[in-house]
């Protein structure tokens, strides 16, 4: 057995059920070793592809991400999944092969290690033939216990050489495993000082954010808010977490997603607890959802994270869900139990406007783009498929002027039901994680919500999505541009020939992959979907929804404040 071989079995044993990857001759043996260790591996087209793929099935349970990728090349063309991975704090292993030290000439050197550092990742090696197996451990390690995105270098002599011990392998050393530490629990002081705020809190709100998602606190949070009338809200990647409830007294997003009166009520808490939320621009509108005289508490595992984004008045070092379930204990042991925030009013008018769906809009006019074709406004596109696709669903979002509408104008089953890559902000990445999603989840049905600009970058993975039979939803809001560029620079008076483009016929691009398409100017050429919807799904659908563009989203000016 080569040091190539004893790699990709540690793998394969440590957690590599599914790797994503494109092949070249510095990862091809460890991957075939992967796969001869029962690793499922999935050919992407592009690495960048392959390495978002992976951080999306990770996301929504499908275990350690691992994407295998060939050095120099490889690894610069997936560096911006990488980056995407490493911001969200996805449990993602990439391995890639290395140049050999040896090599000082070779045309694939670059500085692997300085480029994961750059981006947020953890840069790890397989130093020896003699610590391979020890080098692959810590990697996983980190990447699962510490929830980071880690490098594997693996150089190509190291690869090639014979392992000295093939007997001691995960698993087979008879060694316990390293016991997993407890999960942070702040001190009783510190629970002490919470629940006072939350006793003397007349409106209350608990936004919960990534931290929360991860620490499984959907329960403990709901309980808690329940105790002390707390109204929940989530910031966007979080979407979903409470809808396990159907809790009247939920906000659902936090932030520019947020519906009208949920920016009201929120804006008038006197108490805001963030749960494993940053409170970044973002979540909090630049702080104006913050009244100036709100109290303002921080609940997170990485002390860092507090107060990084704004002054809090309390801060607490622990697990969100841990913490919630402390605080409702100490609460229940002062007899504590208050309406609060829940009120019958603040219930009767989530009812009325809780749901994007629920607020009235004026249609933009169809012609509005000076061609004289009908185009569907993007929010009546939105609510149309919400109606008709089945509830239990996974919905991956692009970036993009669009992607407020499928984000919140789609409802989602659970906290797993968004797929939200957007820590990196790049265009491009929808596709791909829609395919990550549905490989992890084959029970659900994906969508893939993607702007024109994003579609196209990705294209290719289109064959990926149809060689693996996947029944995705690909739905494409084209409006033939870089819509946040020409919304934000068009009132200017800037020329704008470099983000609009002419016309391109997507569906016929889908259906020269094997898709099936569709063409949407309409509601009623939604026929189409529903026809596919019904069976046997056995291969994506591509959606060129030719949507208005005549105005920005509703959340982008909030959005360029921030630029």
């Amino acid at each position: 057995m080569n040091v190539a071989e004893a790699v990709g079995e540690a793998l394969a044993r440590l957690g590599a059920r599914t790797v994503f990857g494109v092949v070249g001759s510095g990862n091809f043996h460890v991957t075939n070793a992967m796969i001869a260790n029962g690793a499922r591996f999935i050919a992407a087209r592009h690495e960048g592809g392959a390495a978002t793929m992976a951080d999306a099935y990770a996301r929504v349970g499908g275990g350690l991400g691992v994407v295998s990728v060939h050095q120099g090349p490889g690894l610069t063309n997936a560096v911006t999944g990488i980056a995407e991975a490493a911001k969200s704090r996805t449990p993602l292993v990439v391995v890639a092969g290395e140049v050999a030290a040896a090599a000082v000439r070779s045309n694939f050197r670059v500085d692997q290690a300085a480029i994961a550092t750059a981006v947020g990742a953890v840069p790890e090696r397989v130093h020896s033939p003699q610590t391979a197996v020890a080098d692959v451990t810590r990697a996983c390690r980190t990447a699962v216990a510490e929830r980071r995105t880690v490098l594997l270098g693996l150089p190509l002599d190291i690869q090639a050489a014979e392992h000295p011990d093939p007997a001691r392998r995960p698993g087979v050393s008879g060694r316990r495993a390293a016991p997993v530490p407890p999960l942070p629990v702040p001190p009783a002081a510190a629970i002490a000082r919470l629940a006072d705020v939350l006793q003397a809190a007349r409106r209350p709100v608990f936004i919960a954010g990534r931290g929360a998602r991860l620490s499984g606190a959907a329960e403990p949070l709901a309980e808690l808010a329940a105790r002390c009338g707390a109204l929940t809200a989530t910031s966007a990647v979080a979407r979903g977490l409470f809808a396990f409830a159907a809790d009247p007294f939920d906000l659902d997003v936090s932030g520019g997603f947020a519906t009208p009166a949920a920016a009201d009520l929120i804006a008038g808490a006197d108490l805001i607890v963030g749960w494993g939320c940053a409170l970044n621009m973002w979540t909090t509108r630049h702080g104006a959802l913050i009244a100036k005289d709100a109290t303002v508490a921080q609940v997170d595992v990485d002390a860092r994270a507090l107060g990084a984004h704004r002054p809090v008045d309390l801060g607490l070092i622990g697990d969100a869900a841990e913490t919630a379930r402390a605080v409702d204990a100490e609460l229940d042991a002062r007899g504590h139990a208050a309406s609060g925030y829940r009120t019958p009013d603040v219930a009767e008018r989530l009812a009325r406007e809780g749901r994007w769906q629920d607020v009235p809009y004026e249609e933009h006019p169809r012609g509005d783009d000076g061609t004289g074709h009908p185009r569907i406004d993007p929010r009546t596109l939105s609510i149309a498929l919400d109606r008709m696709l089945p509830r239990e669903r996974t919905v991956a979002v692009d970036s993009g002027n669009f992607m407020g509408y499928p984000a919140m104008f789609l409802d989602v089953p659970d906290a797993d039901g968004l797929v939200f890559t957007q820590a990196f902000q790049a265009v491009g990445l929808g596709l791909a994680t829609a395919i990550g999603a549905a490989v992890a989840r084959p029970d659900r049905l994906t969508v893939a919500a993607l702007g024109d600009g994003g579609a196209l970058m990705a294209v290719g993975e289109l064959e990926t999505a149809v060689r693996l039979g996947l029944g995705l939803l690909v739905i494409v809001y084209d409006d033939e541009a870089y819509g946040a560029e020409l919304h934000h620079f068009g009132p200017g008076g800037h020329p704008l020939d470099t983000v609009v483009f002419p016309p391109a016929d997507l569906a016929a691009i889908g259906r020269g992959f094997g898709c099936d398409a569709a063409t949407v100017r309409r509601p009623e050429d939604l026929a189409a979907v529903r026809t596919w919807l019904a069976g046997p799904r056995d291969r994506p659908m591509v959606v060129d929804a030719k949507i208005t563009r005549s105005r920005p989203a509703w959340w982008l000016e909030e959005a360029f404040r921030g630029h």
